[in-house]
C-alpha cells in the first residue's frame, strides 16, 4: 500500500457528533470505518476508539481520547476543503458553524488565488 498521511482528530467524547456533522455538511462524505470502545475500555464504552471519515478523496481519522487533556482545536491546524461553487461553500459553512463558535469567519482570510 505504501505510506499514507491523514489528519487525525482527537476528541473527548464528541467524535461521533463530529462524524455526523461532517457527513451532513458535505455531499461527498461518508464514514468508512468505525470501531467503538467496549465495556473493558480503556475508553468509555460506546465512544469512538477509531473511525475513518472520507471527505472527497481525503481520509480523516477520528477518535475519542480516554485521557482528559488541556488543549483543543485551533485555527493553527485546519482542513482545507475546495468546493465547486460559492453556494456549496455557503451551505457547508452554515452547517459547520450552526450552534458553535466561528474562529475563522467566512471571507475573513484571502483564498490564496
Amino acid at each position: 500500500m505504501g505510506m499514507t498521511v491523514a489528519p487525525f482528530l482527537m476528541f473527548e467524547g464528541a467524535a461521533e457528533e463530529a462524524l455526523e456533522l461532517y457527513v451532513s455538511a458535505f455531499d461527498d462524505a461518508e464514514v468508512v470505518e468505525i470501531r467503538r470502545f467496549g465495556e473493558d475500555g480503556p475508553g468509555k464504552a460506546g465512544t469512538i476508539e477509531a473511525a475513518v471519515l472520507r471527505l472527497g478523496d481525503q481520509r480523516v481519522r477520528l477518535f475519542d481520547s480516554d485521557v482528559e487533556h488541556a488543549f483543543g482545536f485551533t485555527p493553527a491546524v485546519s482542513l482545507f476543503v475546495e468546493l465547486d461553487s460559492a453556494a456549496e461553500v455557503d451551505a457547508a459553512f452554515a452547517t459547520l458553524s450552526e450552534g458553535g463558535g466561528v474562529l475563522m469567519p467566512l471571507g475573513a482570510y484571502p483564498s490564496g488565488s
